[in-house]
């Protein structure tokens, strides 16, 4: 019928670009490569446009190819959905699972977790995303967003595994030369390296045990998105920084970092696991949330 839209092509193109050429998406999908490429070219005509660009060895995506890309894969995942949500065999954790996690974090301690995922559910497919950037987890096509942040809005389901504590840190030839710190008001006429992530990054607000608070407003010498970057500057005692616990336990245990005003507090982050806020998940994404709850927890 010509007013229904072809799903099944739409379905195949998803695949196609998940998969990377026709061949892969035709094996994953098990069909033929001349079903596959029939079904593109078909819903090529409907459309008017070409979405794909194909050579001898690979395959890109025309502007309009862009533009429909991320619908695309929606229309795919609620179908999936729709089956999920109706079928006894989606006890099985299957497919492809899409990822985002931040970079420094997600080397250090998601990545070493994957093999025994992996091996522990052989249905299921990873496309892992490192990347210090806040995803939108929806139109990004993602399944789960490992994110160290304040509790999520609302829009999204979050899984909140732990705090992850937050450390004013600098070198002792820094203080050695500067001087040492008594108060976070001091902080203003110091130098500061700061890990950039979002926009409040450059206001810090500080706790002291007795309940005194105080906020103070940054002027950083290096700004950057990744925190790990931020270790070669701090060790060559360029400044002080305000860093993930994670990142920097090494060099505070070998001495080469120290914490600066550890009797004042910095508002902590939690690591929490993001998903789309949907009434039933598929069998993959909440097998992974329950490995990782399990397996991350003790890590920072």
């Amino acid at each position: 019928m010509p007013n229904l839209p072809d799903l099944e092509a739409w379905a195949i193109f998803a695949r196609v670009l998940e998969a990377g050429s026709f061949a892969k998406a035709a094996e994953t999908l098990g069909m033929s490569q001349p079903t596959v490429s029939k079904a593109i070219i078909r819903l090529e005509r409907r459309l008017g446009t070409t979405l794909l660009y194909r050579t001898s060895r690979r395959i890109s995506l025309t502007p309009i190819g862009q533009l429909v890309m991320e619908r695309a894969r929606h229309i795919v995942r609620e179908g999936e959905l729709i089956e999920a949500e109706t079928s006894a065999h989606s006890r099985a954790p299957k497919g492809l699972l899409r990822i985002s996690a931040p970079m420094s974090f997600g080397l250090k301690y998601l990545a070493p977790l994957m093999p025994e995922f992996l091996a522990r559910y052989p249905d299921v497919n990873l496309d892992v995303s490192f990347d210090d950037a806040v995803v939108d987890v929806v139109r990004g096509g993602f399944d789960v967003a490992v994110r160290i942040a304040a509790p999520e809005d609302s829009s999204m389901r979050a899984r909140n595994l732990c705090v992850i504590r937050r450390l004013l840190v600098t070198s002792p030839t820094y203080l050695a030369r500067h001087g040492p710190i008594s108060h976070p008001r001091e902080i203003e006429d110091h130098t500061c390296l700061c890990y950039a992530s979002h926009s409040t990054s450059l206001s810090w607000r500080f706790r002291h045990t007795s309940g005194e608070e105080c906020s103070i407003t940054i002027d950083s010498r290096m700004r950057t998105n990744n925190a790990e970057s931020l270790i070669p500057p701090l060790l060559a005692g360029m400044g002080m920084a305000l860093q993930p616990e994670f990142v920097v336990a090494d060099a505070l245990a070998r001495g080469d970092l120290v914490e600066v005003l550890p009797e004042w507090k910095i508002a902590q982050a939690y690591l929490s696991l993001v998903t789309p806020s949907r009434v039933i998940r598929p069998a993959r994404v909440a097998a992974l949330l329950d490995y990782l709850a399990e397996s991350l927890p003790s890590a920072p």
